[in-house]
This record gives C-alpha cells, structure tokens and sequence, in this order.
C-alpha cells in the first residue's frame, strides 16, 4: 500500500498547479482578447481563484508576462536546444537545427509576441519582458554562432559576432513577422527559404542538398 503524501507535498503540489493554471489561463487571455483588455479578474474567474492569489503569483498582469517568458526561455526544452547546437559537428545541420527551432518557437509563440510588441511602447514593464524574450533569443544565436566559428565554418572575412547578428537578422520575430505578414509566406515557406539562404551567407557554400 502506498504511502499517503504528507500535508506539505500536498500544498506544494497544490501551489504548483494553482501556478500553472494561473500561467496558462493569462496566456489564453492575452492571446484571444489583447493584453490590455485582459483583466486580473477575468483571469482569476478563469483560473478558479481569487484575484489575490494571481497577484501572488505574478504580481499582476505584467508580472505574469514576464513570467511565463521568462519560464519559455529557461525552459527545459530551450536548454536541450543549446546542449545540441553546443555538441553540433556538421554546420549545415546545425543551422537546419536552429531555423528549425526559431519556426517552431515562433509557431507556439508569435499571437502572443504580437500582444507584447503592440503593448510595449506604452508600458515599461511589458518592454522589459520582451527584452528578456529578445535577449533569450540573441543568446542562442550567440552559442550558434560561436559554435560555427569553432567549426572554421563560417565564411573568410565573417567572425562569430557579425554571424550572431546575420542569424538575428534572419531569425527575430520580427523578420518572421515581415515573411508571415507583409510577404504572406507560410512557415513552410519561411525555413525552406532560411535553409537555403543562411547557409549562403554564413557558410559562403551552396546548402546541403
């Protein structure tokens, strides 16, 4: 028979959840209804919890996007990310990896980044979150680039800083943004495209066929 969990498991696994509900419910609601439209009480309501406990959580609505950023970029998943481009011995894949993982973040992510890009002129703190979403972003370009350069991969004249910056240049949301929405491009679309032309500028070679 297995052993009951003690009362403080049970708190612990209860503020645990209590947590993530919360997270996930802000998110929701930044998504479908707009950062601003969004109130603490609407995501208490849908939380199922008083609107004190989401101020503990998060300290507000800013603070809550500033979390659930934060918790994207210190993921486990990003962590695995830069573990495999840090072991990467092939440049043409470790860019295929990278562009691969830049869809795919911005698949999950860029409803949200819109509410965060249109709220943050007006207000500082959601400004500091999306710097810490851009600054999360610019540092796995950063290992990627230090990583083709340790390959002496990258092309006769390019060093791993103006690399960095070439990849941010491909690889921000911002660029996806411009291909998804002023180009009207598919994300399909977008990383073929990025796997053919990345490799050209950072490499200076024809891409893998």
């Amino acid at each position: 028979m297995p052993a009951a969990s003690s009362p403080v498991n049970r708190r612990s696994e209860y503020a645990r959840m209590t947590r993530e509900a919360i997270l996930d419910t802000a998110r929701s609601l930044f998504t479908a209804q707009g950062y601003y439209a969004t109130k603490v009480e609407q995501i208490a309501e849908a939380a199922r919890v008083a609107p004190a406990t989401v101020y503990a959580v998060g300290g507000g609505k800013s603070g809550l996007l500033r979390t659930l950023i934060e918790t994207s970029v210190n993921s486990a998943d990003n962590a695995r990310l830069l573990a495999d481009i840090e072991a990467a011995t092939d440049p043409g894949h470790l860019i295929r990896l990278v562009v691969s993982a830049t869809r795919t973040r911005f698949g999950e992510w860029s409803t949200l980044m819109r509410q965060v890009v249109a709220a943050a002129p007006q207000e500082p703190a959601v400004r500091e979150a999306m710097e810490i979403a851009h600054e999360g972003l610019r540092g796995g370009l950063r290992v990627t680039a230090d990583r083709l350069s340790a390959l002496g991969a990258l092309r006769d004249g390019l060093d791993a800083a103006e690399a960095a910056d070439i990849l941010w240049l491909y690889l921000c949301n911002a660029a996806y943004f411009v291909r998804g929405d002023d180009l009207g491009w598919p994300l399909d679309r977008s990383e073929a495209w990025l796997n053919v032309v990345l490799p050209r500028e950072l490499l200076g070679g024809e891409p893998a066929r």
